[in-house]
């Protein structure tokens, strides 16, 4: 059991992009203000005696568990602790308000976007309702973003996305999982001319563009040069997100363009740029196969070049060579957004990153518990997990994979099912795999006991079993229906072209 100090109020926030966004508990304890400014956390922690009325009286004796952010540490977070609310109040000892806070009221489910660019899923088919898990309360729900933290005080501050109003969140305990976005090592023209490939607007404003650029070379008075500028697209960034948008792509052309635009898809090109080895991740038997089925077609080629500018019809090498293109889709990696550069109140790392332990806990964040929680070497109720989160000197990957483990590790510690002192976080890969296009792909899995032994599959057998483990992981039936229709209907009628 946690100490009663411990047992206070807890909200949870959820975000989901490199901003955060709050949830409010209906009997969490806020104060709107009028102001815009960003207020100090002295402030905050002034505005405490306030933050702590609320409307109900109950609220008063609730524990308030906030999540920061709906990406995958985020949604898994909240689903989590929703299906294990009781264990965690029999370990707080007092019934436990599960908050979530985010800009956007949805978990997407990121390593099926590629498909919707192209139109081989519909993109409501890979969206999440977050109300779909039903909160105890209507208003556990805040559509807003963070906007300063006072660990001292135990309070969030966020602004609403709808309103903007400012109020002020108390906790109890506070998970950031705030996420991340695109990395453009500063480079010029990338943030206004490149196409990122992160969130359900990207998808679609890729697709359009798309479909656009055929309808452009459709047009009369177009020159042949013209066609292959408007039909040449550049992607940056040779990891799974751009290999996969390469596949969809290819997929595409194959299958629909051909037939649609016969003389326009003969100028289609799709160059992969990337200075360094394609899906780094896997295997190196498997990273050769993927570079060869992808050179093996006509219409693709790898450049193993760096990218040094952007602009709206070109991209510009390192060595100054200037590629035409119609379109560029950057997935050069991940890093800060923009909340978690402007909190100042906590331990950075290189990168840029929220800094924990190996526990998750934030380091930097005030100790203001009497007894260090969980068995955990803090005491301080502030942790961080997924793209916004580095431990220190243990370094992982971006992945969704890392993300879901850090939620379930935390999980397992709020229901008291971690011994004391508590067990660091590990993390241990549950296999990798990618889509090249053609009904083929790639599969590994690296058995824990044998690190040397690894399972791999190339080909349609991988393929089979990036279908059938995606579709499993969908989150409800409702996805499960609707993905495997979209599918059928792509394979049997075609992809859908309008552009909307």
């Amino acid at each position: 059991m946690w100490p009663s100090t411990l047992a206070r109020r807890s909200v949870v926030t959820a975000s989901g992009r490199r901003s955060a966004s709050l949830l409010l508990l209906p009997h969490a304890r806020a104060v709107a203000t009028s102001t815009s400014s960003v207020s100090s956390p002295a402030a905050l922690i002034g505005q405490s005696a306030n933050a702590t009325r609320g409307p109900t009286d109950h609220s008063t004796q609730n524990y308030q568990l906030v999540i920061v952010g709906t990406g995958w540490a985020g949604y898994q977070m909240f689903t989590n602790c929703k299906k294990h609310r009781t264990d965690i109040e029999a370990t707080v000892g007092r019934p436990v308000d599960i908050v979530v806070v985010s800009k956007r009221n949805h978990f997407l489910y990121t390593p099926l976007l590629a498909s919707t660019t192209v139109g081989t899923l519909e993109f409501r088919s890979i969206i999440e309702p977050l109300r779909d898990n039903h909160f105890r309360h209507e208003n556990d729900f805040h559509y807003a973003h963070v906007t300063d933290i006072a660990p001292e005080g135990k309070l969030v501050r966020v602004r609403s996305e709808l309103s903007q109003r400012d109020y002020a969140i108390r906790y109890d305990t506070l998970v950031l999982a705030c996420g991340s976005r695109p990395l453009t090592f500063g480079l010029p023209g990338v943030e206004e001319h490149a196409f990122f490939l992160k969130e359900v607007n990207h998808a679609r404003a890729i697709r359009n563009k798309i479909l656009e650029n055929f309808e452009m070379a459709t047009q009369p008075g177009v020159s042949v040069e013209e066609k292959k500028q408007l039909l040449h697209f550049v992607v940056v960034g040779g990891g799974p997100t751009g290999v996969e948008f390469c596949a969809e792509l290819y997929d595409f052309l194959q299958q629909d363009l051909v037939r649609m635009y016969p003389d326009s898809s003969k100028h289609l090109c799709v160059t992969l740029l990337d200075s360094g080895d394609i899906l780094t991740g896997f295997d190196a038997h498997l990273r050769n196969f993927a570079m060869k089925k992808i050179q093996e077609r006509p219409s693709m080629k790898i450049v193993k070049k760096n990218c040094a500018a952007v602009t709206k019809d070109s991209v510009t090498l390192q060595d100054g060579e200037v590629i035409p293109t119609g379109l560029v889709v950057w997935t050069a990696g991940v890093g800060p957004n923009d909340l978690t550069k402007a909190l100042t109140v906590f331990e950075k790392s290189k990168r840029g990153n929220i800094l924990t332990n190996q526990y998750c806990q934030v380091l930097g964040a005030a100790e203001v518990e009497e007894v260090a929680p969980f068995g955990m070497p803090r005491r301080s109720n502030v942790f961080s997990i997924g793209d916004c989160a580095e431990i220190l000197d243990y370094p992982l990957p971006a992945t969704a994979q890392k993300a879901q483990t850090q939620a379930d590790y935390l999980t397992a510690l709020f229901r008291g099912k971690n011994p004391t002192p508590a067990t660091p976080y590990s993390f241990h890969s549950k296999g990798m795999l990618a889509y090249l296009g053609s009904y083929e792909g790639l599969f590994e899995l690296k058995k824990q006991k044998e690190p040397g032994d690894r399972l791999q599959l190339a080909g349609w057998q991988a393929w089979l079993l990036w279908r059938s483990a995606y579709l499993t992981k969908l989150g409800s039936w409702r996805l499960r229906m609707q993905v495997p229709l979209d599918w059928l209907k792509a394979l049997v009628v075609g992809r859908d072209v309008s552009r909307f």
